[in-house]
Formats: C-alpha cells, structure tokens, sequence
C-alpha cells in the first residue's frame, strides 16, 4: 500500500539520512546500511558544528549529552539534541535535530528524525521514527519474533514479505505511542496516527487514525 513507502510516512527534510531513505520503496529497506552510512556521512560533517569525540562518534557542538550516557560507534547526534542521564546508545543511531534521548532508553541501529522524543524508558532497535515522533514512557520496539524467523508484515491489502529477520517499528512523522506499549517486529505506524497507552500493536496502522486496542482502530475526525 502507498501509504507505508518512505515518501508517504516521512518527509525527508527533517533528516541527515535523506540521501538514504530516497533511494528506497520502503522504509525497512534501509536498515542493513544505517551503519555504513551513518560511517561515511560523519567524515563530512561541517568540523565548526560537529565534533568527532571519539572515533565514528560525531556531536553536535549545540547537543547536550549528559556525562553518564553512553555512546557506541557509529553514532551521529544532531544539533540541539539532547542525551539524557542514563541513555544506552549501541551503535549505529543517527539522531536528528532537537531530538530526545533520555533516561535508560536504548537505541540501536536506527534513524531518528529531527525533534523525535524517546525520553523515558524506551528500547528502540532496528526501527525509524519520523520527525516529531513520539514514544511514551516505558514503550518499546520488538525487533525478533521468538522463532526467528523473517518478519512478514500484515497490512489492509495483504503482507509486505520483507526478508529480514530483524525489523522494529517504522513510526510515521507526527505519530505518537502511549506509554507501556508493545510494538511488534515489523509494525508500521502512519502519519499522525496515535496509539493507546498499554496496547500491543501488530502489522499495520494506517495514517490520521488511533489504535484503541486490537480489532478496533477509528479514523481521526
């Protein structure tokens, strides 16, 4: 379905990894080139607004990034961002602009827009969150199925077969998760559409709709 591409969940202004994501159909087509990308976009950031802190580890030097969180090559943070006390990043996260990362949250391989907020108890993995997302306190990203095995995606007019065995969430721009909610491997969020608090997604949600539980999913008005 249309609505799930890359051009139809996210407006690629509001990301350094633009270059990355228009090349694709699908947004989850990317996820196996964060790392490498992440890698050679570092070496051509402009040095009087980033800072390589470590090796593959570039900051903006308007980014705050608390003593106590931990950042593991490759990494970029955005201008503006903020990195709060007790955040786990394992790699290959790019990180926009004005974005949150905060307290115990986790990321790995992934691509945050500008202004995202993860900022309470997150664990964010191979997943991308559009510009403005939003994931409350205590919501996380399941990235494997307990099988093993690839992540086929349930949507309206059929299933997207994706050949990967790792997928998150892909969380359109504005859309916005309760907290201690469950994203299954491979769920798909549209634009501006929220979800529940304590909901347990799985497949896909169509965009300007809100996910009350499983089975029951109203259009925004």
């Amino acid at each position: 379905m249309d609505q799930y591409t890359v051009t139809d969940l996210f407006d690629l202004e509001h990301t350094l990894a633009k270059p990355l994501l228009a090349k694709a159909t699908y947004p989850w087509e990317v996820l196996g080139a964060i790392k490498s990308f992440i890698m050679e976009l570092g070496q051509s950031l402009p040095p009087e607004e980033y800072t390589e802190i470590e090796p593959q580890i570039w900051v903006a030097k308007s980014a705050k990034v608390a003593p106590t969180a931990y950042l593991e090559a490759p990494v970029i943070v955005g201008k503006e961002a903020e990195i709060r006390h007790g955040a786990f990043v394992r790699g290959s996260a790019l990180i926009g602009e004005k974005a949150v990362v905060g307290n115990s949250t986790e990321l790995k391989n992934v691509i945050l827009f500008d202004e995202v907020k993860v900022p309470h108890y997150n664990y964010v993995g191979d997943s991308i969150l559009g510009y403005q997302a939003h994931m409350g306190a205590g919501s996380i990203t399941s990235n494997i199925k307990a099988d093993k095995t690839n992540v086929n995606i349930r949507h309206e007019g059929g299933v997207f077969e994706t050949g990967l065995r790792k997928i998150g969430a892909m969380l359109g721009d504005f859309a916005d998760i309760g907290c201690n909610s469950v994203l299954n491997p491979g769920t798909l969020i549209g634009r501006r559409t929220n979800v529940y608090p304590l909901s347990m997604v799985r497949g896909a949600v169509p965009g300007g709709h809100i996910y009350k539980k499983a089975g029951e999913v109203a259009e925004k008005r």
